[in-house]
């Protein structure tokens, strides 16, 4: 990212610093809509008079439309162009998003959610194709670093500023503040995002099924998409398993505490936009594996740490590792894709997804042991199987 201007076509050129500066504040106010609900459940809980088990369905129907979108706008990306199907989402966002701000039954609310994940869900896969239709080579994975920081720092961002807008104003004024949020960026990104240029497809449903067939037929997707449902499973398992063990003896400590050693966890989160120099200097596998050996280092040291500082410092390193995985992994899967990235891409955010989902489950489940050495011990070798795995992708 020496050169803040460059040209790359005639008559055309890009400010490629401020595109992708626009797609990292995209990727954080997107994704960031995944995680506003988490502080709000006992708000909902209490206003609307049902189980917390209950209330979590609004963000359990945001997860499942989000993931569900994934596998639609990637093919749409091809066939209405990029930039087109992200200005759609960000439109969308904000009319469903305001909307939310406003209403005034769970049920609405629960439905509501739903589709605003399926909306959301038209910039992951989509910007990912964008990235490479774009950017010269060289850039490349240093742009996919800063989206992926984007989308790992939303997961506390979305979190912390849910939690003091409610306690300051009301749970409704989130939605209204990131309707806000999704206009002005609907309005920038439409004005200012250039198009990639690439000309669309118009294939029907049969060609995308010939190609799904194509993309798993090759074992070096198999081994990478492997390899990512494993990311969001031990990184959302990790703070699971995290808060209740920091919340238990000998550490007892308070929901807004265990909050801020979670934040602390951004330091870990800059390798992320570093890994474009770590890439051109190491290679994108190298990268890959140096990020799952920190990781596995981060994961079993938090088992058998025994201060709370040391703590800290291991879940420093491992968010590290896995902020490295990320652009890596998104590096990795686009090359392959080629002609396909946006499908590619889309069936990658869809297995993330998939790991997302399970995490909580995963670590919730491990911690039934009363083990939390052999629960963060269990978490590792997942990524010990993704790290041997690694070694079968052929480039």
């Amino acid at each position: 990212m020496s050169e803040a201007v460059t040209e790359i076509k005639p008559n055309l050129v890009l400010n490629y610093r401020a595109i992708i500066g626009l797609l990292f504040w995209c990727a954080l106010i997107v994704v960031s809509s995944v995680y506003v609900t988490t502080p709000l459940i006992i708000p909902f809980s209490s206003e609307y008079q049902v189980t917390e088990t209950v209330a979590a369905w609004t963000s359990s129907s945001f997860s499942l439309f989000y993931g569900i979108g994934f596998l639609l706008f990637g093919p749409l990306a091809d066939r209405y162009g990029r930039k087109q199907i992200i200005v759609f989402g960000l439109a969308s966002l904000t009319i469903i998003t305001f909307a939310i701000g406003f209403v005034h039954s769970f049920y609405g609310l629960v439905v509501l959610r739903g589709v605003q994940g399926f909306v959301a869900a038209t910039f992951a896969p989509t910007a990912l194709a964008y990235v490479f239709d774009i950017f010269p080579k060289k850039k490349i994975v240093t742009a996919i670093g800063f989206i992926s920081f984007g989308y790992v720092t939303a997961g506390i961002f979305g979190q912390v500023i849910a939690d003091i807008i409610n306690q300051t104003f009301d749970w409704h004024f989130v939605f209204i503040l990131f309707g806000i949020f999704y206009f002005i960026t609907f309005l920038t990104v439409l004005c200012s995002l250039p198009s990639s240029g690439k000309s669309t497809t118009h294939k029907g449903v049969s060609y995308y099924l010939q190609q799904t067939k194509v993309i798993f037929s090759q074992k070096n997707f198999i081994y990478c998409y492997t390899i990512t449902i494993f990311l969001l499973l031990t990184f959302i398992g990790m703070y699971t398993v995290l808060g209740g063990y920091l919340s238990s003896s000998p550490f007892h400590l308070t929901d807004v505490e265990i909050l801020y050693i979670r934040a602390v966890g951004i330091i870990g989160m800059i390798l992320s936009p570093l890994t474009g120099m770590i890439v051109n200097k190491l290679g994108v596998m190298t990268t890959l594996r140096l990020g799952l050996v920190t990781a596995i280092i981060g994961l079993l040291s938090l088992g058998i740490a025994w201060h709370l500082l040391l703590i800290v410092i291991m879940s420093i390193i491992y968010v590290g590792g896995i902020s490295m995985i990320f652009p890596a992994i998104m590096m990795l899967v686009g090359q392959l894709g080629g002609e396909q990235r946006a499908l590619a891409n889309s069936f990658y955010a869809f297995i993330l997804f998939i790991g997302a989902m399970l995490g909580p489950i995963v670590g919730i489940g491990l911690m039934k042991t009363g083990s939390y050495t052999l629960t963060f011990s269990v978490l590792a070798l997942l990524l010990v199987i993704g790290l041997i795995i690694s070694f079968g992708v052929k480039k």
